[in-house]
């Protein structure tokens, strides 16, 4: 688990905040919050456009993009809604990107994620993400929410001031 306090973007903390507290709602620790429990356009609209959801395929295991906000389609080499992981080069099985899934699937706790930016603004630095289980049973995760900011260089500088 990691501390609240290590998450950098105001967006990303608020997302997860936004998760812990539909979790939390459940009254069980042991429950995770459904996609139907979330949302997001009434609860927390300012933090659509950095929200993405992941529907997890079990057999044979992959992951889909289901929704991916507008800020980050604006910052990603392209729109990935739709596909699946195992079909683009740098996020199939064995990359960064789809062993943070399944290290959320397996443990179904969020997870604070720092993956290389890759795309078409040279000033990012990385992407800071929290991955957050989703599941329609409370116990089998079978969607990803993320909550998704791209950190610079002077955000990095402007931290760093402080």
């Amino acid at each position: 688990m990691f501390d609240r306090g290590d998450i950098r973007s105001a967006s990303v903390l608020a997302g997860y905040d936004y998760w812990l507290g539909k979790q939390r709602a459940l009254g069980d620790p042991d429950m995770l919050p459904a996609r139907r429990d979330l949302d997001p356009v009434l609860d927390v609209p300012r933090l659509l456009p950095h929200l993405m959801l992941m529907d997890v395929q079990h057999d044979p295991l992959d992951f889909r993009y289901r929704l991916v906000g507008s800020a980050l389609r604006r910052h990603m080499a392209e729109d990935w809604t739709g596909r699946y992981l195992s079909d683009i080069p740098f996020q199939r099985q064995g990359s960064t990107v789809w062993d943070n899934n399944l290290r959320v699937l397996k443990e179904r706790r969020p997870l604070l994620a720092r993956p290389p930016y890759i795309g078409p603004h040279k000033d990012f630095l990385f992407v800071e993400s929290v991955i957050l289980p989703l599941a329609a049973d409370g116990q089998s995760v079978d969607m990803l929410l993320f909550a998704v900011d791209f950190i610079g260089s002077a955000a990095m500088a402007a931290k760093s001031a402080r």
